[in-house]
């Protein structure tokens, strides 16, 4: 087993997460056919606003692995290795709460050019909450995740915090009042910088906040909505 995979092995293990079988059951597994096997589901989900039961969503071990890893290098207090339990638990919510809310109609209907910018600011927000593109990218690469599979994640949050911003509050665009009460009340990490040196990554840095409490705070409420298994390997 490699070092990667043992690592993300023992985090979903805590996570209840260890590990998916294919798909399809009834299929011979990789080893007993002698085929390669890319990815595996971890997590089938249903909920009202995806289609029901009719519909199942489901979650990956890569992208939900990339998600926890990105969870970990948000976290103000980071620990040894590259993701843990409580990484692997707060990335399955995120992910379960933006599809929930990517799915929601908005009004009015956001024109395609607006979800392309919006997940080109969805991408500068991520870049400084994980501290830099090159952490980024190296969490992508540990996990195989495409540039492609990246952007879908992007567009999953830009419609997400579409919805927000216009169905529950404004938060993607604040005003300069708001953010120059924001700065000085010292609990930004720009209280040493001046104000307008301060304001593109300010900016970025309210709307993440922003977006993540209200993201939270959605799921907290759509939780008893949503029914979960987590699909763990056969014995």
């Amino acid at each position: 087993m490699s070092t990667r995979y043992a690592a993300r092995a023992a985090a979903f293990a805590l996570a209840g997460l260890l590990f998916p079988e294919a798909i399809a059951r009834a299929e011979p597994s990789a080893a007993e056919s002698g085929a390669t096997l890319l990815d595996r589901v971890v997590v089938r989900w249903t909920a009202p606003e995806t289609g029901g039961a009719t519909t199942p969503q489901f979650i990956f071990e890569r992208e939900l692995a990339f998600e926890a890893r990105l969870e970990s290098l948000m976290d103000p207090d980071p620990e040894a290795g590259p993701f843990h339990d409580r990484h692997v638990r707060a990335a399955l919510d995120r992910h379960i709460a933006e599809t929930l809310l990517a799915s929601l109609p908005v009004q009015p209907t956001p024109a395609p050019r607006e979800i392309a910018a919006r997940a080109e600011a969805a991408r500068a927000i991520l870049e400084q909450r994980v501290r830099g593109r090159d952490r980024l990218s190296a969490a992508a690469s540990a996990e195989g995740i495409s540039s492609d599979e990246l952007d879908a994640l992007l567009r999953r949050e830009a419609k997400a915090s579409l919805y927000l911003d216009r169905m529950v509050a404004p938060m993607l665009e604040p005003s300069s009042v708001e953010l120059r009460a924001l700065h000085r009340s010292g609990v930004t990490p720009f209280k040493d910088e001046a104000f307008e040196q301060a304001q593109p990554a300010l900016i970025r840095w309210y709307v993440g906040q922003k977006l993540s409490q209200a993201i939270e705070t959605y799921y907290l409420n759509a939780r008893n909505r949503v029914t979960l298994v987590m699909i763990r390997k056969p014995r």
